[in-house]
């Protein structure tokens, strides 16, 4: 035999052994498939019942300041298995004495009703019997477990608890909306809920935590849970809201809203350098109340015709391009003015002052036949280059906010089939366009932050355990709105609105602020536009000359009064006369007088001991100190000198704040388990409930500033 067929009879027999061990394999498989099947499906249910997942909890989302915004705290719903043969065994002799210790749990149930229905569920061998509707929290979990038959456990005694998170808001519905929705997962409630909406949905990664799992054993007999996989709690989220600010704005629009009837309204409170929003309220009416039902600054449906407050935008790409200035006159007529089929109308046409005015006053005014006017002399032949400009802006498109249901913002372009010959007048004074209200104000801040347009900011950081995981940072979504120039004059024209325009009647002689009014009417598909439905709006910034937040606030249809400054503009004002109240560095920052610049006895606040002392020190001030040390103080001011008196805070008793500085009262209140609502700058004149009397935490304090 050669060499060749010696090879190939070895390979011939390796092969052989390979098939018949194949064949072997394939009929092992069959067979287990075929006569093992009960078998095996035996095991795996065993498997299964030993073992439970252990729901990771879901982290937590916060205010910049670590107050909880959001929290999972676990429930348990009561389930039992009467087919269990533990249960079999005793279910008759103490069905009773569960059934009466049921009923001290849920009393809603008599004794006899859960023994009927656990005598049916028995006859049925019902395997997943829901107890009651109700979860339990943990404390009623471990009473349950030493009921009679439940004592046993699950395979002794059929007792079943599943595990649920329920997503809690300690602050009730405040921010609601941002703070996003929660919802079942693909696998029902066991496997916990996810969120859908806002920072829940947007974050769902971060947040949700990862299951772990765990094993019944027989150690001796006994039954024991050994848990085989740990399970991770999420992630927290630390966003920009400032619980304080968020409840002032979410009061004030809400008075506003009532007083005036109206749809809807939205406030969005925003810093103007990075861009953080510190609040943010959406309010909808739901019968005789309002609530937070759907979020109008960020969503379609707050997507509308912004009306006058688009003024700024048209006015900018004009005036950066050079083809007007402040001070170029233009007629306004009796504010009345026809674009080939139609006429644009002043809001005070009929009554109000028209004529010539300058681009300024014409601004200032508020006026659409003036605005309608400088866009259609210089931008009438040229369309596509005064869009093309407010494009530039990015208005054109969503902001990127990451949210679910961002709102996409619509400027008609010259070559939809939808341009008309009058597209062009009335786009400039704010109408056939939509955008949502943090797009407007996105703009104003930018004007407020030097030109440079910030991404509003919703979100601080990720931690986990006290640990920051992650750092989110503002960002810049146009470099420069304009030219330098071009900003000054704008600035300057915002100012004058509140000086001179039609919020004049909103300016403080405590601190300044600019911004501009809104009235737009609303259009409806049947009627068109209507005398009857009005949006009214009013965006800024403050302080006027070293801005720190800008403001927009938007009301829907209200009833009554209807326009920007008389309706949207108060709650803006009050918005700030708060925020003053309370920031520090913007009380630092206004033009004072230097403290005892004339040789006088200064008028000191109430306050902490220490901080008074240090002022004096400071400013070279003679005082007495109290005869017996005291936190807190309250002054008495002779002629060349200060006494300071102890003010004594007692436990649940009204602390008395008058004459304190807003940050002082605030302070005290709420480390006293109260609620402060400010209204006014200055120091505190008055307080309801009157100090040092009874009152119970959580108890709401009114402080009148001077």
């Amino acid at each position: 035999m050669n060499l060749r067929n010696i090879i190939l009879a070895r390979y011939g027999v390796l092969l052989i052994f390979v098939l018949f061990f194949a064949a072997a394999l394939v009929g092992k498989i069959v067979l287990i498939q075929i006569t093992g099947n009960e078998k095996w499906e035996a095991k795996l249910k065993n498997l299964e019942d030993r073992t439970e997942k252990i729901q990771g909890s879901r982290g937590n989302i916060c205010a910049y300041d670590g107050r909880v915004l959001a929290t999972s705290i676990p429930f348990y719903e009561i389930r039992f298995d009467l087919g269990a043969p533990g249960v079999r065994n005793v279910f008759w002799d103490e069905v009773d004495a569960l059934c009466e210790n049921l009923a001290k749990i849920f009393p809603d149930k008599s004794k006899a009703q859960f023994k009927r229905e656990l005598k049916a569920a028995y006859k049925n061998r019902n395997g997943y019997h829901l107890v009651h509707h109700r979860k339990v929290n943990f404390d009623e979990l471990q009473r349950i477990k030493t009921f009679p038959i439940f004592e046993r456990g699950k395979f002794g005694g059929g007792f079943i608890p599943v595990q649920e998170y329920v997503r809690l808001t300690p602050h009730g519905k405040l921010a609601f909306r941002t703070i996003g929705l929660m919802n079942k997962g693909a696998y029902g409630g066991a496997y916990g809920s996810v969120g859908i909406s806002g920072v829940e949905g947007k974050f769902e990664g971060s947040l949700r935590g990862e299951d772990g799992m765990l094993m019944k054993q027989n150690l001796s007999g006994r039954w024991v849970n050994i848990t085989s996989v740990e399970p991770e709690s999420g992630k927290d989220v630390i966003t920009t809201i400032d619980i304080y600010l968020q409840d002032v704005v979410e009061n004030l629009l809400k008075e506003q809203l009532v007083e005036s009837q109206a749809e809807y309204g939205t406030a969005v409170l925003m810093e103007v350098e990075t861009g953080k929003v510190r609040a943010i309220a959406n309010l909808g009416r739901q019968g005789d109340n309002y609530n937070e039902i759907y979020n109008y600054a960020i969503g379609h449906e707050g997507c509308i015709e912004p009306g006058s407050t688009f003024k700024l935008v048209s006015l900018m790409v004009a005036l950066d391009e050079g083809v007007v200035d402040t001070s170029d006159v233009f007629d306004t007529e009796d504010g009345k003015w026809q674009v080939y089929d139609k006429i644009v109308y002043d809001s005070d046409y009929g009554y109000g002052t028209h004529g010539e005015f300058t681009v300024k006053e014409i601004f200032e005014r508020s006026s659409n036949v003036g605005v309608a006017k400088i866009i259609e002399k210089h931008y009438g032949n040229r369309e596509k280059e005064f869009i093309d400009r407010i494009y530039s802006l990015g208005l054109n498109k969503p902001l990127g906010l990451g949210f679910r249901g961002e709102a996409e913002p619509y400027i008609k372009y010259p070559t939809d089939k939808n341009w008309w010959g009058t597209s062009l007048a009335w786009i400039s004074h704010g109408y056939e366009i939509e955008l949502s209200p943090l797009h407007i104000l996105s703009v104003y801040n930018a004007i407020a932050n030097n030109g440079k347009m910030m991404k509003p900011m919703f979100v601080e950081a990720i931690s986990q355990n006290g640990k920051t995981l992650k750092t989110y940072k503002p960002e810049v979504l146009k470099g420069s709105v304009c030219s330098k120039e071009t900003l000054g004059k704008l600035q300057d024209m915002l100012k004058g609105v509140v000086e001179t325009g039609t919020a004049s009647r909103l300016k403080s002689s405590a601190y300044t602020f600019a911004g501009k009014t809104g009235t737009a009417k609303i259009f409806d598909s049947e009627h068109g536009y209507t005398l009857r439905s009005y949006r009214a709006s009013f965006v800024g910034y403050f302080p006027a000359e070293n801005p720190k937040y800008s403001c927009i606030v938007v009301i829907s249809k209200p009833k009554g009064a209807y326009y920007g400054g008389s309706v949207a503009g108060p709650v803006f004002r009050r918005i700030a006369d708060c925020v003053y109240a309370t920031d520090l560095s913007l009380e630092m920052a206004r033009d004072a007088e230097p403290i005892n610049a004339h040789g006088e006895t200064p008028n000191l606040l109430n306050g902490v001991l220490n901080d008074t002392k240090t002022i004096c020190a400071e400013f070279n001030i003679t005082y007495t100190s109290p005869e017996n040390e005291a936190d807190w103080v309250y002054t008495l001011e002779n002629e060349k000198s200060i006494e300071l008196k102890p003010r004594n805070v007692v436990p649940e008793t009204m602390p008395n704040v008058l004459g304190m500085g807003a940050t002082d009262a605030v302070y005290l209140i709420e480390k006293a388990g109260l609620k402060a609502k400010l209204k006014g700058v200055g120091r505190v004149l008055k307080q309801f409930p009157e100090p040092n009397v009874r009152c119970r935490k959580g108890q709401l304090v009114y402080i009148d500033l001077s």
